[in-house]
């Protein structure tokens, strides 16, 4: 398994479940950031949310995205692919509706047609396990690798 790949075998390790992050945009040269619920597969994170919030209105003329965790940080671009119940979306639906499974229908309504999933496709990344960490641009599909501790004095 060469490095690219045992960092995304490490990403599904720690991302793909139930994952909170800060997330950030920016409309006119002002950033905005709110802490959100993802969901990681396929060199993307996955948001639930409404397409009148901030978040998802920015995306709208402005793609970029940066979300951070802990010392995990990933940039990449977001978009809006649109209301749980398209055809398109069943695929992903379902691991949603599995992965945040205790507040998924208690905070979302799928009757309304303003729900909607944001899809961050990411292109670069910062992650940690084990003492290991992982630089990967998931554009080229290249990784490297390093030692790594989180400094207590931080």
């Amino acid at each position: 398994m060469n490095t690219h790949e045992k960092a995304i075998e490490v990403m599904k390790e720690l991302f793909a479940k139930d994952c909170q992050f800060s997330m950030a945009t920016v409309k006119d040269n002002v950033p905005s950031v709110r802490v959100v619920d993802t969901f990681y597969e396929d060199n993307s994170f996955y948001v639930v949310t409404y397409s009148k919030t901030q978040k998802v209105q920015e995306l709208k003329n402005n793609s970029p995205v940066a979300l951070c965790n802990e010392f995990y940080r990933f940039s990449g671009n977001g978009y809006n692919i649109g209301y749980p119940l398209l055809t398109e979306n069943k695929e992903i639906r379902e691991k949603l509706i599995k992965v945040f499974e205790p507040w998924y229908f208690a905070h979302n309504n799928e009757n309304d047609e303003d729900m909607c999933y944001v899809r961050i496709e990411l292109n670069e990344g910062f992650f940690y396990k084990d003492g290991v960490g992982y630089k990967v641009n998931f554009k080229t599909k290249e990784a490297k690798q390093f030692p790594f501790d989180i400094d207590p004095v931080l």
